[in-house]
């Protein structure tokens, strides 16, 4: 946990804190999911990059994320 703060710390926007955490090594993929999920609450997440994660989404995947979204509305990137 303190890695993956101190690459978002560290970080100038999302996609440089998830360079960060996954430059660190060892369990890179947790260290990048926590890192993102701050660096995501705190700046957004870039539009290019969700839309290219929505991509990844079956149908019932993305019906759980717009209601999710109804609820608390992502913060533009």
């Amino acid at each position: 946990m303190p890695q993956a703060l101190t690459a978002f710390f560290e970080s100038t926007g999302f996609e440089d804190a998830i360079r960060n955490a996954i430059s660190l090594g060892g369990d890179s993929d947790t260290l990048a999911a926590i890192c993102g999920g701050v660096a995501g609450a705190y700046s957004g997440v870039p539009e290019a990059l969700r839309a290219e994660a929505l991509g990844f989404l079956d149908e019932r995947q993305r019906a759980i994320l717009d209601e999710f979204e109804e609820i608390y509305p992502p913060k533009e990137g």
